[in-house]
């Protein structure tokens, strides 16, 4: 939500550009300290910057698209696929186990987010055409995050989390460097018109969206399990939504409402039922 708010100020590439821009100053003095340490190897550049195009580039260039044609709300729902995905690859790719449950998830999950889009509006021949493509980049978007996550479980496993992510932020400030250039080219004015609402929406996603995240999740799975953790992604298109009401004004659908609730069963049995079948299955072993 503070995204679509802040992008009514901001060009999406000159805003996702100063974002990671910010954020990699910040982590430059933790970065080179972690290299003293641990020494990149060559050969595995080209694997960290596909990690930092999937999961920067790509991911945030599709998210600011995407959330300036659909609304907070949708936006909100349609990234809860992002676990789902990652159930899919890391069976397709990683070999990881699923079970019949998980893949019955999935679909369920899969068709509320064909709901969220507007399946019974496209049927009918009555769907904004706008938001619809607004909803399909947020799709595009989780899609590019889930691959970046995907690839960089290889490198974790070699180097330091603060490695990968910094590097990650700082080949999307490079790639996103020319599309912002060209944005100011094209409207140089747009910098004038920055209000201090808009710096303070700027600051929030460098140093909250950005780095605190980073920071906070790492020290939230050190506290507690991976199942627990994913609980907290119930959370937050609640609040998106009630949020988006509240300042946006947005209105909430029939179909965001059954959309949303065939997600949330969908990631449920999807991925939390995972391990809980799992740990179900052990015990009685």
């Amino acid at each position: 939500m503070v995204a679509k708010i802040t992008l009514q100020e901001f060009p999406p590439s000159s805003l996702a550009f100063l974002r990671f821009a910010l954020a990699s100053l910040f982590l430059v003095p933790f970065f080179l300290a972690q290299t003293k340490i641990v020494k990149i190897d060559k050969k595995d550049l080209p694997k960290l910057i596909g990690i930092g195009i999937l999961i920067v580039t790509l991911n945030i260039s599709f998210f600011f698209e995407g959330i300036k044609r659909t609304t907070a709300i949708n936006a909100s729902i349609l990234t809860l696929i992002i676990p789902m995905l990652s159930v899919l690859l890391g069976w397709w790719f990683l070999k990881e186990k699923v079970y019949l449950i998980n893949l019955l998830g999935v679909l369920l999950g899969l068709l509320g987010a064909a709901v969220t889009l507007g399946l019974m509006q496209i049927i009918t021949g009555g769907f904004s055409s706008e938001v619809f493509l607004g909803n399909i980049l947020i799709i595009l978007a989780s899609i590019s995050w889930v691959a970046g996550a995907v690839l960089s479980r290889q490198m974790l496993k070699k180097y330091p989390s603060m490695i990968v992510t910094a590097i990650a932020f700082l080949v999307g400030t490079v790639t996103l460097a020319l599309p912002a250039a060209k944005e100011y080219f094209q409207n140089p004015a747009w910098v004038n018109q920055v209000t201090f609402l808009g710096f303070v929406g700027l600051f929030y996603m460098t140093i909250l969206s950005s780095i605190s995240a980073y920071f906070l999740v790492e020290w939230g799975l050190a506290k507690t399990s991976v199942a627990v953790a994913d609980l907290f992604q119930y959370i937050e298109p609640a609040l998106a939504s009630i949020l988006a009401v509240l300042i946006l004004s947005e209105q909430i659908s029939w179909q965001f409402v059954i959309g949303a609730i065939l997600i949330a069963i969908g990631v449920y049995l999807g991925t939390l039922a995972k391990e809980i079948h799992h740990r179900h299955k052990t015990h009685r072993g």
